[in-house]
């Protein structure tokens, strides 16, 4: 590995371990449902994300719910020092990607066949303190120039 994938590798690991996250892979739900429910906890504060989940009469909240409670455990793992309540900690992303489709055939008249498409999907959940704008601008100005980077490669 050549000196500079090196040590961009090494500022993303460490980007990382400053992150507190949680992924649920092959979720049996739909995308489109599931973000509804996304949609409805991002930027949220943690401890009112938590009641819309519980009272939410979506299918998929109870997941979502679970996979927040995996992500506050993570940061619990993080920072044995501090406390939950005390942070203030907020939905900081939740992304619901595409996973993998099972295809399944539904017999119809005449020995014609259906397509029936199983979707799943691929949660990915952190929290964490709320950004402040000037770190938001930062964060999406240090993504621009690491685009800019690996197209150049």
């Amino acid at each position: 590995m050549g000196k500079r994938k090196a040590s961009s590798a090494l500022q993303r690991a460490e980007a990382n371990r400053e992150r507190t996250y949680a992924v649920l892979r092959n979720c049996p739900l739909s995308p489109r449902k599931v973000r509804l429910v996304a949609d409805m906890i991002r930027g949220v504060e943690v401890n009112k994300a938590l009641g819309l989940l519980r009272y939410s009469t979506q299918g998929c909240a109870p997941r979502v719910e679970k996979l927040l409670v995996s992500a506050l455990a993570n940061w619990g793992v993080k920072n044995p020092n501090k406390d939950v309540d005390s942070e203030g900690l907020v939905v900081r992303t939740i992304m619901v990607d595409e996973g993998t489709t099972m295809k399944r055939i539904r017999p119809r008249a005449q020995g014609r066949a259906n397509r029936i498409l199983k979707r799943s999907c691929h949660i990915t959940l952190e929290v964490g303190t709320p950004l402040v704008k000037e770190q938001r601008v930062a964060a999406t100005e240090n993504a621009a120039s690491q685009d800019n980077v690996e197209t150049v490669k």
